[in-house]
């Protein structure tokens, strides 16, 4: 439902949205029909503002985006007149390109509703920069060599190089005229702010022609070849007849005749859809709003179908027009309701006038149009080895559109943008970073015997953290780096946390992988898999699947890289210990705590602990319970998790034999703020602050040997969690 809350707003903003979009569409259609023939100049300019009406008016009711106008538009304008050219040459009568240009806009409007429906709207507007820049400056260089011939008055159909060569044929009248215009276009925004320049400078371009009238009186004849000529009546063309005509050739072609239609259309679509939405995501930076791009395309889509069935032109959002519409106060919808209905009125009360519009004015407002859509910013791309490609793709796009069609040139930049993204996947590193396991930790406090197996023999595994995508281009690259590791290493760690995605070919390579650590007793680790890849896909279903995840395979799966490298630590220290034997049972003075206490003091000690027996999986405490106490690890292992808001956890340590843990709530005498769960069946000893309080006041010495113990320890760990602060922070 349209909003009339701000209509004065809409009103002028749509009224001055008409008076910029209004010239520029009658250029277009000019543009396009001239190719058929000069006398159809006049059947184009109507075609331009019946574009005008139907595209603005039709797209904003049926919800386009608030504020935005729509309008024929430059690249309707190339692709149409290429089009009709390509035809002209192959000797089609006007009366068939007729119909043949209304089924490419009727199509085009189809497609683009389709893009819409099916959800496409989100992924035109992703179109690589480097082939839109490209096929907008083919574009505009595409107007300025269909331009140029018309600016030197030359007869319609001249090419543009032809023109050159027969400058006995150069009309000092459209030359004059067209250099007129031109200058004002190029500096009316610096002289007459007020006033949109492409209205400037026609106006001036008019008055510039009729006083050449007073020097050359065949100026002022009706429909003479230097100006639009009549809409309609005797002298002009006879609208209704080529209303009807149309539809009753469109019943002579044959299903061979539109399907070679198809893909000008689609082309057509897809740029209409691309200019639309890059105008929109303009539209939203500046007004801090959001619009639905498939909706968007729905909208116009219908506007240009409607246009295509009147006879007129197909069209686009237009960032001018939009933005003289959003300066005037334009505030939603209404604004291009009304922008399309003054069209009509103008079209009514000054069909006379846009009679005598000289076509080297049109030609003069096109060229600088043609030139500001030019990229020139592209060349500074030349400066640097890795933007030099891209440069490539533009000029490659424009290069084509000059020389082979528009049509053409979408494709080459598509594919070529294609090429480009591969090359530089495969250029880049899928190894984020490379550990060796010698350097490599868990998050286990290790005993010293295990410290010293693990500097030794910890360099019989390595971490690789991968990100990017796992592709036929990078997993050979992969594989390659890993070389030299398959030869020495039994267990190599993939943490998978940062790829994007995973194809066939990938998979097949970490099967290899698997199969080459196997023959030396080796595994494969693979930690953090990804359960919602960008595409949507859980990886570890989709190894499932590609039977890389095989019962009894040699791999392994961990949703942690902590519990991974723990896992490969464990078979190292297990392979090199210097024989099986278990875990004795810790008393009081085996703890390094109580280290150099004496046998009275101990003793005294152990009347205050608490033994305790915990199964592995169980809980020894959660967040915010206890009140002071910490406990010693006489045998077993414990993990310490920090809770988050989420839900989750965070492994921050596993504590295993002759460690202790809930220190802090010993210290503050504070409920704990982690949680701690058993690893496997564990015996604890617990010391509440309450007690050692008491033993303190007897004892001061040994009490503060405790501590003093207690702090060296805090300290050690406290120097290895920077460590791994630093390590992370440099990856």
């Amino acid at each position: 439902m349209l909003k009339t809350a701000n209509f004065s707003g809409d009103f002028w903003g749509g009224t001055a949205a008409m008076l910029v979009a209004l010239p520029s569409a009658i250029a277009f259609g000019v543009t396009i029909y001239a190719v058929i023939g000069g006398q159809y100049s006049a059947y184009g300019a109507l075609a331009g503002i019946l574009g005008v009406a139907a595209v603005g008016i039709v797209a904003a009711m049926m919800g386009g985006a608030d504020r935005l106008i729509s309008a024929p538009s430059a690249p309707a304008a190339a692709v149409l007149s290429a089009f009709a050219l390509q035809y002209v040459s192959q000797d089609f009568g006007p009366d068939l390109l007729f119909v043949m240009l209304m089924v490419v806009a009727l199509l085009s409007g189809g497609f683009q509703v389709l893009f819409g429906l099916i959800g496409l709207g989100r992924l035109i507007k992703y179109m690589p920069f480097p082939v839109v820049s490209g096929y907008l400056t083919g574009v505009g260089l595409y107007i300025i060599a269909a331009q140029s011939p018309i600016f030197l008055g030359l007869p319609q159909g001249t090419h543009f190089w032809h023109s050159f060569q027969i400058i006995n044929g150069w009309q000092w009248q459209s030359i004059a005229v067209g250099t007129v215009t031109i200058i004002v276009m190029l500096y009316a925004d610096k002289m007459f702010r007020i006033i949109p320049a492409v209205i400037t400078a026609l106006f001036v371009g008019m008055a510039a022609y009729f006083l050449l009238g007073l020097v050359d009186p065949s100026l002022y004849q009706p429909n003479n070849p230097f100006v639009v000529g009549e809409l309609g009546g005797s002298g002009g063309i006879d609208y209704l007849q080529m209303f009807t005509g149309r539809f009753e050739e469109l019943f002579l072609l044959q299903w061979d005749d539109i399907s070679l239609l198809l893909f000008p259309a689609l082309t057509l679509a897809a740029l209409l859809s691309i200019d639309t939405l890059k105008t929109c995501i303009v539209l939203d930076s500046m007004t801090h709003s959001y619009h639905n791009s498939n909706k968007e395309l729905i909208a116009q889509g219908s506007g240009n179908i409607v246009s295509a069935l009147i006879g007129g032109m197909p069209g686009s959002g237009t960032m001018g027009a939009t933005m003289v519409n959003l300066s005037a106060g334009g505030n939603s919808r209404l604004s291009g309701v009304i922008e399309g209905v003054m069209a009509v009125g103008a079209f009514v009360a000054l069909g006379s006038f846009i009679a005598w519009i000289p076509v080297s004015a049109l030609a003069g407002i096109l060229i600088v149009i043609g030139f500001r859509m030019i990229d020139r910013h592209s060349f500074k791309l030349l400066k640097t080895r890795q933007t030099a490609l891209d440069f490539f793709i533009i000029a490659s796009v424009a290069v084509t559109a000059l020389t082979v069609s528009l049509i053409a040139a979408s494709g080459v930049g598509l594919v070529l943008a294609i090429v480009l993204y591969i090359f530089q996947q495969i250029g880049a590193s899928v190894v984020y970073r490379h550990i060796d396991g010698s350097e490599a930790r868990s998050r286990i406090i290790r005993s010293r015997e295990e410290e010293t197996i693990l500097v030794e023999k910890g360099g019989n595994f390595s971490v690789y953290e991968l990100h990017g995508s796992l592709f036929f281009g990078t997993a050979n690259q992969l594989y390659t780096m890993l070389q030299d590791d398959l030869q020495h290493k039994k267990y190599i760690i993939m943490d998978m946390k940062r790829v994007q995605t995973v194809d066939l070919t990938a998979a097949h390579i970490l099967l290899q992988i698997k199969d080459i650590l196997h023959e030396r007793d080796g595994y494969l680790i693979l930690c953090r898999l990804p359960h919602k890849l960008p595409t949507g896909d859980d990886l570890e279903s989709y190894f499932n699947q590609v039977g890389l995840l095989k019962h009894l395979s040699p791999i392994k799966v961990f949703n942690d890289l902590d519990d991974a490298i723990e896992w490969a630590e464990n078979k190292i220290i297990k392979e090199f210990s210097l024989g099986e034997k278990g875990e004795n049972l810790l008393e009081l003075h085996d703890f390094d705590l109580f280290k150099g206490r004496r046998d009275e003091t101990l003793e005294e000690i152990n009347g205050l602990v608490e033994s305790r027996f915990v199964k592995k999986g169980d809980v020894i405490y959660s967040e915010g319970e206890g009140n002071g106490e910490i406990f010693l690890i006489r045998r077993g292992l414990v993990r310490v998790m920090l809770p988050t808001p989420g839900g989750k956890s965070i492994h921050l340590s596993t504590l295993g034999q002759n460690n202790f843990f809930g220190e802090f709530s010993f210290l503050e005498g504070v409920p704990h703020y982690t949680d701690t769960i058993a690893g496997s069946d564990t015996e604890l000893y617990c010391i509440t602050r309450e007690a050692f309080d008491v033993f303190k006041k007897l004892h001061k010495k040994a009490a503060y040997g405790f501590m003093h113990a207690l702090a060296a320890v805090l300290a050690e760990r406290l120097r290895l969690t920077r460590s791994e602060l630093v390590a992370e922070y440099d990856a």
